[in-house]
C-alpha cells in the first residue's frame, strides 16, 4: 500500500497543516475534561476514510510542537506508517507482540524531529488476538513511559475486531470520518460501541470529499 501523504511536513504552511493543527488543538483540548491524554487512538467505521493520513500528519504537528511522539501502525492488516515514512516493514509491531523482539530495538526515529514510529510488521494470521494480550498492554505502558504522546493507528472499528481490543488500555478515541460517505447509522454503531466500552471519544475529524487545491480538507467535531 501507497503511504499517507505528510502534507505537514512536506508544506506546513499549508492551509491543509493549518486544518491539521487546528485539529490536534481541538483534541488536546477535548482531552482535558478527561484529566489525562497520551495514548490517542484514531480509527474510522469503514476502509478508506482517511484515518492513516490524519493519524500520521496529526503525530507530525505534535511533534513539531515539541512533543515526544510515538506513531504506532496497529493496523496490521493494511499497514501503511512504513510508506509514509520510507522505513522497512520486516520488523515492528506484530514482530514485539510474538516475543521476537523488544520495543526500543524496533521503534524507529524519523526524518522528523521528535517523532518516532512503529511500522506494523508482518502481517500476522490473528492480529485482534495479538492486540488483546499481555504484550500489547506492555508495550504501551512503555510508550507511555517513553513518549509524551502516542499515536495508535487501528483498523477501521465496523470492519474487524481489533481496534476494540485496545479501547480499554487507551486515553481517548478520535473517528475519522468521510463527508458523503461515512453514514450517519453507522457513526452512531461506533458511539454506541465506545459507550458499551466506556470509551472517552475525544471527537469527529471529517475529511471532506471536496477537494481544494487537489487535497482533501478537514474539520474537527463534537456530538
Amino acid at each position: 500500500m501507497s503511504g499517507a501523504k505528510l502534507i505537514t511536513f512536506v508544506e506546513p504552511r499549508n492551509h491543509i497543516s493549518e486544518q491539521i493543527r487546528s485539529v490536534r488543538a481541538n483534541i488536546e483540548f477535548a482531552g482535558a475534561a478527561f484529566g489525562q491524554l497520551q495514548v490517542v487512538m484514531f480509527t474510522s467505521a469503514e476502509l478508506s476514510e482517511g484515518k492513516s493520513t490524519v493519524a500520521a500528519n496529526t503525530a507530525v504537528t505534535w511533534a513539531q510542537s515539541g512533543k515526544r511522539v510515538l506513531l504506532i501502525d496497529a493496523d496490521m492488516r493494511r499497514s501503511t506508517v512504513h510508506a509514509s515514512f520510507r522505513l522497512p516493514n520486516t520488523r515492528g509491531l506484530s514482530s514485539i507482540l510474538v516475543g521476537q523482539v523488544a520495543p526500543e530495538l524496533a521503534v524507529e526515529a524519523t526524518f522528523v524531529e521528535h517523532l518516532s514510529v512503529l511500522v506494523a510488521g508482518p502481517t500476522p494470521p490473528t492480529p485482534a488476538e495479538l492486540l488483546n494480550t499481555d504484550r500489547m498492554r506492555e508495550l504501551l505502558q512503555w510508550a507511555r513511559e517513553n513518549y509524551d504522546i502516542v499515536v495508535v493507528d487501528v483498523p477501521p472499528m465496523l470492519t474487524v475486531m481489533d481496534a476494540k481490543a485496545l479501547l480499554a488500555h487507551v486515553d481517548g478515541v478520535i473517528m475519522v470520518v468521510a463527508f458523503g460517505q461515512t453514514s450517519k447509522a453507522k457513526v452512531k454503531k461506533m458511539v454506541s460501541e465506545l459507550e458499551l466500552a466506556q470509551a472517552p471519544l475525544l471527537g469527529f475529524v471529517e475529511r471532506s470529499n471536496e477537494k481544494i487545491d487537489n487535497r482533501y480538507s478537514y474539520g474537527y467535531g463534537y456530538e
